[in-house]
Order: C-alpha cells, then sequence, then structure tokens
C-alpha cells in the first residue's frame, strides 16, 4: 500500500523532477509514495517562495497545474533557524494528523542537507525520501532537458556564476555554457530555478522574465504572470 506524501517544493527543477520520479515508482512500486500535495516554504514579508523569490501568485499556478494542493509554511524576511524549525514543526506535525507519512526531497549529493532533513523529520513519524539522491548531475540535468522540463534561472550567486546567466532558460544550451566548477544542477547553490512545464504538470504555467536585480548578494530575475 503506497504511503500519503507531501513534496518539498522549492518552486525549481529539482523538486519538480523528484515528484516526478515519486510519482513514476508510485505506479510501479507497492510500496511507494502517493502524493497528496505540496509544502512550500514562503517569506511572508516579500510573499515569494524562500530564496527562489518567486511570486506565490507563480505558486499557485505550479500548484494548479500540477493537480496538489500546497501547504504554505510563512516564516519573516532574516528568519533565523529557530524561526524556521519552529513552523516547519509545526507544518509536519498537522500533516502527520492528517495521516501523511513520507515528505519527499529533491536534494542530489549534499550530506550534510540530507542529514538536516532527517534530524528534522526524526520522531515525527514521517519518513524523508530521497528519489534523486547520488544520481551524477550531469547526466541527471540533461535527462531533466530531455523529458521537456522547462524552467528559468530566478536566482544565482555572482560569486559562483556570471550574472548574465540570471533569466536564461535551463536547457541544452544554458548547460553547455556553464563553467567548469559550476555543478549543472546548482546543487551547491549557485543557481535556483522556477519551473513552468514538464512532465509533472497538467498544463504549462504562465510567466515571462522581467526586472533583474542585486538583493542581499544574490542576482534574481523576477518572473511575471503575463497581462
Amino acid at each position: 500500500m503506497r504511503r500519503k506524501a507531501l513534496v518539498a517544493w522549492s518552486s525549481g527543477k529539482d523538486s519538480a523532477f523528484a515528484l516526478h520520479e515519486a510519482r513514476r515508482r508510485g505506479v510501479i512500486d507497492r510500496e511507494g509514495v502517493e502524493i497528496v500535495g505540496l509544502l512550500t516554504t514562503l517569506t511572508e514579508d516579500y510573499g515569494r517562495v524562500s530564496m527562489h523569490g518567486v511570486r506565490e501568485e507563480l505558486l499557485d499556478l505550479q500548484a494548479e497545474a500540477l493537480g496538489l494542493p500546497c501547504r504554505k509554511v510563512r516564516i519573516p524576511a532574516g528568519c533565523v533557524n529557530a524561526d524556521y524549525e519552529r513552523a516547519m514543526g509545526e507544518a509536519v506535525a498537522a500533516a502527520r494528523a492528517e495521516g501523511i507519512e513520507r515528505v519527499v526531497f529533491g536534494d542530489l549529493f549534499l550530506e550534510d542537507v540530507r542529514a538536516y532533513r532527517e534530524r528534522m523529520l526524526a520522531g515525527s513519524g514521517i519518513e524523508p525520501v530521497f528519489p534523486l539522491w547520488g544520481r551524477p548531475t550531469p547526466e541527471l540535468a540533461a535527462e531533466m532537458v530531455a523529458a521537456g522540463l522547462q524552467a528559468r534561472v530566478v536566482c544565482l550567486d555572482p560569486r559562483r556564476l556570471a550574472p548574465s546567466f540570471a533569466g536564461r532558460s535551463f536547457d541544452a544550451a544554458f548547460l553547455a555554457e556553464l563553467p567548469d566548477g559550476v555543478d549543472p544542477c546548482g546543487e551547491n547553490g549557485e543557481f535556483h530555478t522556477c519551473v513552468t512545464d514538464g512532465p509533472m504538470f497538467e498544463k504549462p504555467v504562465p510567466a515571462v522574465p522581467g526586472e533583474t536585480v542585486t538583493r542581499d548578494g544574490f542576482v534574481f530575475t523576477d518572473l511575471r504572470v503575463p497581462a
């Protein structure tokens, strides 16, 4: 019997492809998961997905296109770990009370991040699941593109990647032009994306790139819903 699960949804490609893989495995594996919703952290002061900077309006359109409800964990700007962990702990407890048994994460290879997820869920009755864990990122990035996933770079660290990559489509040309030392999936924090289409969606999410700005040491490209 498949267990009910949420996807830790960042709005980006890794969480989207983890959802895709979890759904696929749920079809072929009796011990797989049934995805019943998304779990997303929003910075309340800005009404945007934390770190990625994606507008809440676009998040809602993503959830609609996925056919899944989104549970929003709201945190303040400048949130410290204690604030985040308290808010997330409350969300996890509420999910468990509703019969959720697993949370799917899109993490790829950072051991410290995985260990943190596992510590956060320890004793909650909810098990973390990592469908993409350990897969070589050059092959994984190419597989995402080949599968029809469409995304744009909405945030990057200019210490790791030139600002000119902000706002670009995550596609074969983008991957081919990445400098040596930059992970093709941006797993080391080089860049973050917002997904607008792919095999996990029932329909595309309308979004057009807007202004690119530098804020708090990162470069953000705003995505807007076209008028």
